[in-house]
């Protein structure tokens, strides 16, 4: 079983008793979503399958598990059986706030491939996907994880479907894809996830990604609703000022060109396998804005800034946009922009040990269902982690509070 490498803080008969209690309650919580007690079971056996130890999740070796003679209940409960892949995603986020919930929490948004042979799978196309470092045939999936002191979880995903398939209305519709499906932008997919997390009043102060989410849409609906950032941009992304400031025009580069060298400071953003991630960072302000210039109604005002990071071994500088009530330190954004690693841990952990690369279903709820599914044992797991390692295990450390709350 999984737990076997992640559970460090309690004795094995408590850890036992943990995993046992919290697989009783994720099955639990998850059979409201099915109306049928025999799909509901099929769903349990599925959980079973994904946090046993094949390190294939396939539906082969899920049925063995199970002790059925073939994967057909496996592939029915993806395919056939009907159920709202939507409903259990709530389920899973509501579980896991339930120990990671914290108002300082940070939002990360990011994206992963899934790595696919023909051209049948839904929303299958020759892209690039840094799970690979190339252009290949794959699916993507952009993810929200919560990330808090308490831990962290995959709170929301979505399938991204290329222009090639939203142009193509047979292939959509071979592929299950829900009438009225349009394309959108990975950006227009990170802000619908950020406007659910918002509507379920999800306690988060931060959003953080990585430049394919650092301009445009994200940056006006957080900044709307008084929500601090740290997102990733380019080299030569240039601040369009969105009221009379000036300062606020601004090239990145220029701007790091330009920067004292004096003025970085070294600090970790949090640590790593191989302990503190230290890097250069240097911080400047690009102007101050009231409220009423975006026609919110948080209070105070807030500032966007420019985050700079530089590598201490070959000098290469990262760019993040901020935005943050005035006053928040240097300290504060390093902290946030570290969180950004535990959607990568994340990612690493429901591929390599809980199947998320595993699904072997070609349609759009096929998908989603089998993501939901890894998502619900993940939860589980950071759950009975959570409980296990309480007081023992060393945790992210708490943020430090920003001068003013951001919504």
């Amino acid at each position: 079983m999984v737990w076997r490498s992640w559970m460090t803080g309690a004795s094995i008969e408590t850890t036992l008793e943990l995993w046992a209690s919290g697989l009783r309650d994720a099955k639990t919580r998850m059979r409201a979503v099915f109306k049928q007690a025999r799909v509901a079971a099929s769903a349990g056996l599925f959980l079973d399958g994904l946090l046993g130890d094949a390190r294939r999740k396939t539906g082969w070796m899920r049925a063995e598990l199970a002790g059925d003679p073939g994967p057909w209940r496996q592939q029915a409960l993806l395919g056939r059986a009907h159920w709202d892949a939507d409903a259990l995603r709530d389920v899973v986020r509501d579980y896991a706030l339930e120990v990671l919930s914290d108002d300082d929490a940070v939002l990360v948004i990011d994206e992963t491939g899934f790595l696919k042979q023909g051209k049948g799978s839904c929303g299958v196309h020759r892209q690039y996907t840094g799970s690979a470092g190339k252009i290949t045939n794959c699916q993507i999936g952009v993810f929200a994880a919560y990330v808090s002191r308490h831990g962290h979880a995959l709170i929301d995903r979505a399938l991204y479907l290329p222009e090639v398939w939203t142009n193509d209305t047979e292939r959509m519709k071979r592929a299950s894809v829900p009438e009225g499906a349009e394309f959108a932008t990975k950006p227009q997919l990170a802000v619908e996830m950020i406007k659910r997390a918002i509507a379920a009043q999800v306690p988060f102060r931060w959003v953080a990604a990585d430049s394919v989410y650092g301009v445009g849409t994200v940056e006006k609906v957080l900044r709307r609703e008084g929500i601090g950032y740290v997102l990733g941009v380019r080299s030569d992304y240039r601040f369009i000022a969105q009221i009379e400031h000036p300062s606020l025009d601004a090239v990145i580069q220029e701007d790091a060109a330009d920067a004292d060298p004096t003025g970085w400071i070294r600090l970790s953003a949090g640590d790593g396998t191989k302990g503190p991630r230290l890097h250069d960072w240097s911080y400047h302000q690009l102007g101050d804005v009231d409220p009423e210039d975006y026609d919110a109604e948080w209070e105070g005002q807030w500032t966007r800034g420019l985050l700079l990071r530089r590598n201490i071994n070959d000098g290469d500088i990262a760019y993040f946009s901020t935005w943050c009530p005035k006053g928040t330190t240097l300290h504060t954004l390093v902290a946030v922009e570290g969180r950004r690693w535990a959607i990568e841990d994340s990612f690493e952990t429901t591929k390599n040990e809980l199947g998320l690369d595993h699904n072997e279903t070609r349609s759009w709820h096929g998908w989603y269902r089998h993501v939901s599914l890894v998502m619900l044992a993940f939860a589980m797991v950071t759950t009975i982690r959570h409980k296990a390692n309480t007081g023992a295990e060393k945790k992210l450390p708490k943020l430090p509070k920003a001068l003013a709350k951001s919504r």
